[in-house]
């Protein structure tokens, strides 16, 4: 099939757009654009290229969603080997350090960079004509593992450089951010599966997987942090080196610095001692770099490591305190969590009262008893852990946690599924159960309904007012006033939220339904697929695993779910107050007046805010892009406009007022 030009156009400015967004996004940290706006765009290009296949190229923002699965991963041997760095531990050895490069530079002056040492995992990437030809990990620093494509799904790599460049090698570092790491592992403890022990194991678990589709859902990213082999411009210092980098649409982190003293870098490194815990990623400490390409070269390498640089490590962040009791809750699931409840003690930032000890093994494991003094920290400066148990100190006078055989709500016998770690209630209608799950129901990424927290939810369940999350939508007023700490405002407020999740997509509802194993993506994925929430509730589990993301565990569970005679309770009651339950948009365009049109915004507009205006716009078929080229239709101007109207104008786009603006919407 041919491709005409107007789509061939259309896909390369979709792809220049795209990219323009990225950059903004994860270099400047200045987006320019809603997440729906950017997303509507994705999926147009997704579109075209399966419609056009001939128009698919490597490196297409397209790639980022996840390619095929891969058999294995081959051995690739870097350019420049990838050494690993010397470390200090004081500011003694960091003196020492500096006396020996201005010993081998007879006394010259030295300049120092100092970055963040990020705690991932570190990669190479290869670009050939501004190209992504290959992405590895470092292995053994010879030689590593090419992950090209997973490394494609990581939205800070750049698929494409911003200007030409011969032949570029750089390395870097992928980590997961503290957010992620900690809700992927709450994700994996749902579902019974092993935990990571902090975000570099995660990190590096994430980008092995054979399936990129899996790494792309675990929101990795990156900073680059130098050049291994280059063939373009010279430079004379890494702190150029590293701005040309950020030009080029590589992520640097903001926080590098340089020094002309050894007493600034050693200022600066106690600067971070605290201050790292406040960081959304985690640093385990800083990287110290002679500044000048030319002085690094007279430097040299030792066998293992540079000359010219060292890591300098931050000592652990730990803390003795003792086991006052452990404490069993049951999540929506029905798992069972022990939870260790400490001497409050500070660490890594903050006051830590309590740790989750997760499972039965690993309170064996660890042979944790009541009363124990025990060594706690924060796996990855998140999640409060007990490292150790100081069994010295032991009096005697501990006790065994015994875990209970039945379910401390219910009473229900606790099961163990076989190959499973967790302990579960398998009571449908455990008191627990329904609980975590209505809290689930309302949460942000579920059904949204702002004011919903667990202390109201707590008051209506004891009220008698809801038994479960399809009772919510009986609610009224006169129920509300009566409870604790709600007034007339608010409850007015709360009733309004309820009646506005009414209208959430199906994939947030089937989500919010809490089915065990069924996470954000694949309810979208099931929203799609069946179209509607009484098509998946038919669903056998043959038609199941025919949907991307489903396999026969996950199957095997929706098909359970819908069959329970309290989750079908749940659904009557939802349908009949009218809860969304069909894939379809909730907002319908009023004509199509602004079918293919493109627009720009600039300036203060009197009657609309810049969200209105967009929506507008869209729902009349139109869309609304940041820059000004000469494929836009139109660029609406308000009060003080800026450099976007001086393009337009030399571009010889229209540039209409809104008056004109709403003509347009009315014809």
């Amino acid at each position: 099939m041919s491709v005409p030009n107007d789509v061939r156009k259309e896909v390369e400015e979709l792809r220049r757009e795209i990219e323009e967004h990225n950059y903004n996004y994860y270099v400047l940290d200045s987006p320019t654009i809603p997440d729906e706006q950017y997303d509507w765009m994705m999926r147009r290009l997704i579109q075209l290229e399966e419609q056009y296949p001939q128009l698919a190229t490597p490196d297409s923002p397209s790639r980022r969603v996840g390619g095929r699965v891969q058999e294995g991963f081959k051995p690739v041997k870097h350019l420049v080997p990838m050494l690993s760095l010397g470390n200090t531990f004081n500011e003694d050895e960091l003196k020492d350090f500096h006396r020996r490069v201005r010993s081998a530079l007879n006394d010259q002056p030295v300049e120092y960079v100092v970055e963040l040492k990020i705690d991932g995992l570190a990669i190479s990437l290869l670009y050939e004509n501004g190209r992504l030809v290959r992405g590895a990990t470092r292995g053994d620093g010879e030689t590593g593992e090419d992950i090209t494509e997973n490394l494609k799904t990581v939205g800070s790599i750049p698929l494409k450089l911003r200007q030409p460049v011969p032949r570029l090698e750089v390395r870097g570092e992928a980590y997961m951010p503290k957010e992620a790491f900690a809700k992927l592992n709450a994700q994996r403890e749902e579902r019974g599966e092993p935990l990571f022990a902090n975000p570099r194991n995660a990190a590096a678990g994430s980008l092995r997987q054979l399936d990129p589709k899996v790494t792309a859902g675990r929101h990795l990213s990156t900073f680059i942090y130098g050049i291994g082999h280059l063939e373009g411009p010279e430079m004379d210092s890494h702190a150029e080196a590293l701005q040309w980098l950020k030009e080029l649409g590589f992520r640097i982190n903001p926080h590098i610095k340089v020094f002309k003293t050894i007493s600034g870098v050693i200022d600066y490194l106690n600067t971070w001692l605290e201050k790292r815990f406040q960081l959304p990623y985690v640093i385990d400490g800083m990287v110290i770099k002679v500044n000048s390409l030319a002085q690094q070269r007279r430097l040299g390498f030792t066998a293992k490591s540079p000359r010219w640089a060292t890591a300098f490590k931050f000592p652990a962040e730990k803390a003795k305190t003792k086991v006052e009791d452990i404490k069993i809750s049951v999540g929506r699931t029905g798992v069972l969590t022990p939870t260790a409840y400490l001497t409050p003690v500070e660490v890594a930032g903050s006051t830590v009262s309590r740790a989750v000890l997760h499972n039965e093994d690993i309170i064996k494991k660890k042979n944790i008893k009541i009363g124990d003094t025990v060594v706690i920290h924060k796996a990855g400066d998140v999640i409060p852990e007990v490292v150790e148990v100081l069994t010295e100190k032991r009096t005697g006078r501990e006790r065994d946690f015994i875990y209970p055989e039945k379910c401390p709500e219910c009473g229900t016998k606790v099961v163990r599924e076989e190959g499973e770690a967790a302990v579960r209630c398998p009571n449908p209608y455990c008191p627990a159960r329904t609980r975590e799950g209505i809290f689930h129901f309302v949460s942000r990424a579920a059904m949204d309904i702002d004011g919903l927290g667990p202390a109201v939810i707590t008051q209506l369940l004891r009220a008698g007012l809801i038994h479960d999350a399809g009772d919510l939508y009986s609610l009224k007023f006169d129920d509300l006033i009566k409870l604790e700490r709600i007034g007339e405002k608010s409850a007015r407020n709360l009733l309004n939220a309820i009646a506005d999740s009414k209208q959430r997509p199906l994939g947030q509802l089937i989500f919010a339904l809490g089915i065990r194993h069924v996470g954000q993506t694949a309810a979208k994925k099931l929203a799609k697929h069946f179209g509607s929430l009484e098509k998946l509730a038919l669903a056998t589990e043959e038609e199941l695993v025919a949907v991307p993301e489903v396999g026969p565990k996950m199957a095997e569970s929706i098909v359970r779910w819908f069959n329970r005679e309290n989750n079908i309770k749940l659904l009557k009651k939802l349908i009949s107050a009218g809860v969304n339950t069909k894939n379809v948009e909730t907002k319908k365009a009023v004509n199509n007046s602004l079918a293919g049109k493109s627009f720009v915004l600039t300036g203060t507009l009197k009657n609309y805010t810049r969200k209105e205006a967009k929506e507008v716009i869209e729902e009349r078929g139109g869309r609304v892009v940041s820059s000004v080229s000469k494929k836009t239709d139109y660029v609406l101007a308000g009060e003080n406009p800026g450099s976007k109207l001086e393009k337009a104008q030399q571009l010889g786009v229209e540039v209409i007022d809104e008056e004109k603006f709403k003509e347009l919407l009315e014809v």
